[in-house]
């Protein structure tokens, strides 16, 4: 082993040539020759590096053992690895082995992995060349996700839900929806450290990124924590792969078979099968809630004013987030899922203070206490709040607060008295049901998950936010009937109360109706829509 020429302290030398790193070593060399007989580190390919723990030395300035490259992975030794310094650069390298073993090389996913240490303050990072997380990238080459986006006929998005191995992905329960990004793939691996981290960036929660053709970057805490992830998805994208092969439905708890036709869904004067868009065509834009039922595939529901009173958000939700606020950053200041709220609030904020935004006032760094970060804070999210404003930064937060507030019996969720019945009519109908609302994915599976009639998160198939796009915004829809798998937009139903999302809706394509419910604004004149004001009509 070759100790570059590098400058260290006594501490630095000692913590080098310490145990910590010669059973991190060791424990890399172990990793690899299970990770080869799981075909994720075959004909060279993969990689594996490992913080260096020691509770004396703060994880960001750990050092860093990586298994080389082009080497045989199931027959490396512990004097193959590479140390590396906090910042990447190279401090041990192994010594040349004769012919025919190459000259050692230090792994060509470096970069990449120094990215997630970087910006996640990842313990551990996997690179694995797995054929599962090869194939799920190319069942849709134009894919950007692995997602709850279900199977699109003319162009097939893989997906898996209500799988118990979700649960072993670091955020993620049984109900959650689970989003992996696709990044293309390059000649070099160098070449796609920019647009790892740009995924990293987009997508504060996950753990791995996938890489079309090639295989997926997984990290973790520890390296415990890694390894547990790499083998949910692994296993996660086996299953999607062979539910889509045997043509069962990935996106209902129960995964039966794919229905292709509806049967006799216009009732006795039609008989035999009917395919959906042979029977979308006959309906004309006269057809009665009823009518539009039978002819659908999916239904996106709104939450304010449609499934839920309105008064539920403005006078419970929105005061309590309000309220404790300022409780919930300082008990949570130091988790990782907190700072990553922080840090989405100090863009919007940075941002609305360059747009001259009402409210918004500076958020001083870190390094100026808790107490004042916490302080800046509690005023911007109450200026936003206030002005009730559909930003991704504010309703994550909010999402986290509500979250605490039900677990502590503070909360419970509230629908209207018909929509459990419909909700439950509709699912045992087929018909698949997804929630579009402002308020995050994890708010809305809240309010279902602890509800005044208990958990309906069972009828529901997927959730979509603000991420997808404004609920105003017509492209917003076109998102959403490209991932919930219909052969055209009129297959879906969208149930709103407000008229500038029906037009968007509309728009796109989508069959609307309008909910009328008690606290509801009030409609236009002549708006064209037509209304219910109980589930139970449709």
């Amino acid at each position: 082993m070759a100790v570059n020429g590098l400058k260290l302290g006594t501490t630095s030398q000692s913590y080098l040539e310490g145990k910590a790193v010669s059973d991190t070593k060791v424990l890399i060399s172990d990793l690899c020759r299970q990770f080869y007989n799981l075909g994720w580190v075959s004909g060279t390919g993969g990689s594996i590096t490992i913080k260096v723990h020691d509770d004396s030395v703060p994880k960001p300035e750990q050092l860093v053992v990586m298994s080389p490259s082009g080497v045989q992975k199931e027959r490396m030794v512990p004097e193959d690895m590479y140390v590396l310094s906090p910042n990447g650069s190279v401090l041990c390298s192994p010594s040349p082995k004769p012919y025919p073993h190459k000259p050692p090389k230090c792994s060509d996913c470096g970069p990449l992995f120094m990215k997630a240490y970087d910006m996640r303050n990842a313990g551990a990072v996997i690179h694995s060349h797995g054929m599962e997380s090869c194939l799920v990238t190319m069942i849709n080459p134009l894919a950007k996700e692995f997602r709850r986006e279900g199977k699109r006929r003319g162009g097939e998005h893989l997906w898996i839900t209500h799988m118990e191995m979700i649960k072993g992905i670091k955020g993620h329960g049984y109900y959650d929806e689970l989003v992996v990004p696709i990044i293309e793939n390059t000649a070099y691996e160098y070449e796609l450290t920019e647009s790892l981290a740009k995924a990293i960036e987009a997508y504060p929660k996950t753990t791995a990124v996938l890489v079309r053709n090639h295989g997926i970057y997984v990290w973790g805490d520890s390296w415990i924590n890694a390894k547990t992830q790499a083998e949910c998805y692994h296993y996660l994208f086996e299953a999607a792969i062979k539910l889509h092969q045997l043509g069962l439905d990935p996106t209902t708890p129960n995964h039966g078979p794919i229905h292709q036709n509806v049967k006799g869904v216009l009732g006795s004067g039609i008989h035999g099968n009917i395919s959906v868009k042979a029977a979308t065509t006959a309906l004309d834009n006269t057809s009665e809630p009823s009518q539009v039922l039978k002819l659908l595939c999916c239904i996106v529901l709104d939450i304010e004013g449609t499934t839920t009173p309105i008064s539920f958000v403005t006078d419970v939700l929105f005061p309590y987030a309000r309220n404790n606020v300022g409780r919930h950053l300082s008990a949570t200041y130091d988790t990782e899922e907190t700072q990553d709220d922080i840090k989405l609030l100090r863009f919007q904020v940075q941002e609305d203070l360059e747009k001259g935004v009402a409210g918004a006032v500076p958020i001083p760094p870190d390094d100026a206490g808790k107490e004042e970060v916490v302080a800046a804070l509690v005023a911007n999210v109450d200026a936003m709040i206030k002005a009730d404003r559909k930003i991704t930064a504010l309703k994550q937060l909010q999402g986290h607060i509500w979250r605490t507030g039900y677990e502590k019996n503070e909360l419970k969720g509230l629908v209207f008295d018909d929509v459990p019945e419909a909700l439950k009519k509709w699912h045992d109908s087929g018909i698949k049901v997804y929630i579009y609302s402002s308020g995050s994915r994890l708010a809305q599976r809240l309010i279902f998950g602890n509800s005044n009639y208990g958990d309906l998160r069972e009828y529901l198939s997927g959730y979509f936010d603000t991420t997808v796009g404004n609920k105003r915004e017509s492209s917003s829809y076109a998102e959403i009937v490209q991932s919930v798998g219909v052969d055209k937009p009129s297959e879906v139903l969208f149930v709103t109360d407000v008229f500038q999302e029906a037009v968007a809706a509309k728009a796109a394509g989508l069959e609307v109706i309008v909910s009328i419910r008690p606290g509801n604004g009030a409609l236009p004149e002549n708006h064209g829509f037509k209304t219910i004001t109980s589930f139970l009509e449709i």
